[in-house]
């Protein structure tokens, strides 16, 4: 039972640890067994006890204190609701679905719930009662009167669970809020007022973008604070999507894209880089079976250069010989020795893409097919060069320096749009896949989260890329955006004083949680 029980908690390879939780659990039992012949009236009343104590302590660190000391009996003091719960058959709906609760928390849901409130991860699977262990320190920590959040991997959950566990914060005498997807800002405000809020991740990482990039209030922002909040799938989260940047975007001031005039000329240019690293592709495989392994890493990372997502690539790299062959040649030609060996293996190509800075590079060649008669318009005049020049030119007088100067101003602006306009023409082609990324819904393109699966509409990539994307897909190209604020889900996260997680997978990740 021990073992059992020691694989639930984050870090309980140290048995002395559960050793010193156990006496916490049997002192919260003894409470319960107290607490039953207490009514339902003077049970709630305990709530509104702490609550009134607590507003009275003005710093979190010293209310932390009192929550540490107070944590067995308001633990017994759920345990003990739930129970009363559970003995009534309570009914209620939850998602218009009615349901009849049946759970009192075990020991070791006990024990998850000490972890959680001391900011670590708990580590239960599925099935195991995470939903009901969030209940205690959630319980806890929204004493204070500060808020408390728990954050889930989607929409339904984070409603599911809101109405679930707030049958049970109801009958306490806490309040219960739930962030969904399009809620209007007063009616989000009022969640956020609640003593629990249930949401998604997006969801309360928006919320702050929002808040501190567009309100010019304080009346304006829906979000109170960020003292607690428990994580749920924090694996999922808080690692898979730790660098994940939630983006806000408006639209730009002006819009002078030129997606449309270029994409027939980008759609070729495509496929004839297609053709050559399909070639190059079929190379390699005959260099592998030939047992050319160099040479057949070599030719392999030139079509990464390429075209990062061609079929065959992506199917050689299953194999661990033909990545290990891929990587070496890759470390190799990135040492600084070999750089100008690099450039000219790059120069062979149309272009290279770049997966993971999504960045997009023509080559002469490419230039050339695209401009046979001026190939440098696709490259940035030196105007820094060109300013001196005209500084330095006796013969002109101060306003006519002043005109040439915003000439060549202008120029490199119209050649820097028409740079910006072929590289996001390259990354749409190259990097995003329809039915992938995006998904076409009356005659627009619409994001489909790459974690959750789920479709993503009023959302828009910024800085022409969406449009570049609207451009190859033949759809109507709406108004450029640009990006107004923008967060990773894991510097959001790192805004709470307190921080604890829930999963089925946490041990192995513990470190980077922590990180």
């Amino acid at each position: 039972m021990v073992g059992w029980i020691l694989k639930k908690i984050l870090g309980s390879k140290n048995q002395r640890e559960l050793k010193r939780l156990m006496p916490i659990v049997h002192r919260i039992n003894e409470f319960d067994e107290q607490y039953k012949s207490l009514s339902d009236e003077a049970l709630r009343a305990k709530t509104a006890i702490w609550k009134e104590e607590l507003a009275k302590i003005p710093e979190l660190e010293d209310q932390w204190k009192r929550l540490d000391e107070i944590l067995p009996e308001a633990f017994a003091v759920v345990k003990n609701a739930a129970r009363r719960l559970k003995d009534r058959q309570d009914s209620f709906t939850v998602c218009d679905q009615p349901m009849t609760w049946d759970m009192v928390h075990f020991d070791v849901q006990l024990l998850g719930g000490i972890v959680l409130h001391r900011g670590r991860i708990a580590e239960m699977a599925t099935g195991e009662g995470k939903t009901l262990v969030a209940t205690l320190p959630l319980y806890l920590n929204a004493l204070t009167g500060r808020g408390v959040h728990l954050v889930t991997v989607n929409d339904y959950l984070a409603r599911r669970d809101a109405e679930w566990m707030g049958r049970l914060y109801d009958f306490l005498g806490l309040t219960v809020g739930c962030i969904q997807h399009d809620q209007e800002p007063d009616f989000r405000r009022e969640q956020y007022a609640m003593d629990i809020t249930y949401g998604t991740n997006s969801e309360f990482g928006f919320d702050y973008l929002r808040d501190n990039g567009m309100a010019t209030t304080r009346e304006q922002q829906v979000q109170r604070g960020y003292h607690y909040a428990i994580v749920d799938e924090v694996d999922s989260i808080l690692i898979d999507e730790a660098r994940t940047p939630l983006i806000i975007s408006g639209p730009a001031t002006i819009s002078t894209h030129q997606y449309d005039k270029w994409k027939p000329l980008i759609e070729q240019l495509v496929r004839k880089q297609n053709m050559l690293c399909n070639r190059l592709a079929s190379e390699a495989l005959e260099k592998f079976e030939q047992g050319d392994v160099e040479m057949g890493g070599r030719l392999m990372f030139k079509v990464k250069l390429g075209q990062p997502r061609n079929k065959q690539l992506l199917r050689m790299m299953e194999d661990p010989d033909k990545r290990r062959a891929v990587d070496k040649a890759e470390l190799s030609f990135y040492q600084d020795t070999r750089k100008e060996e690099l450039f000219a293996l790059k120069e062979e190509l149309f272009f290279t893409i770049d997966e993971k800075s999504n960045e997009a590079d023509l080559s002469e060649q490419g230039r050339n097919f695209l401009n046979p008669d001026d190939p440098n318009a696709f490259v940035l005049p030196d105007l820094i060069n060109e300013f001196t020049e005209i500084d330095l030119d006796p013969s002109l007088p101060q306003e006519e320096k002043d005109k040439k100067k915003a000439e060549r101003q202008q120029h490199c602006d119209a050649q820097a749009e028409r740079i910006h306009n072929i590289s996001q023409l390259l990354r749409a082609y190259c990097l995003f896949e329809k039915d992938v990324q995006y998904v076409i819904e009356e005659n627009k393109v619409v994001i489909v989260d790459e974690f959750t699966g789920r479709k993503m509409p009023g959302r828009r990539w910024s800085d022409g890329l969406h449009q570049a994307v609207e451009a190859k897909e033949g759809v109507q190209i709406d108004r450029e955006t640009q990006t107004l604020a923008t967060i990773t889900i894991q510097n959001y996260f790192r805004l709470y004083q307190k921080l604890a997680g829930m999963t089925g997978t946490a041990e192995t990740e513990a470190a980077e949680f922590h990180d």
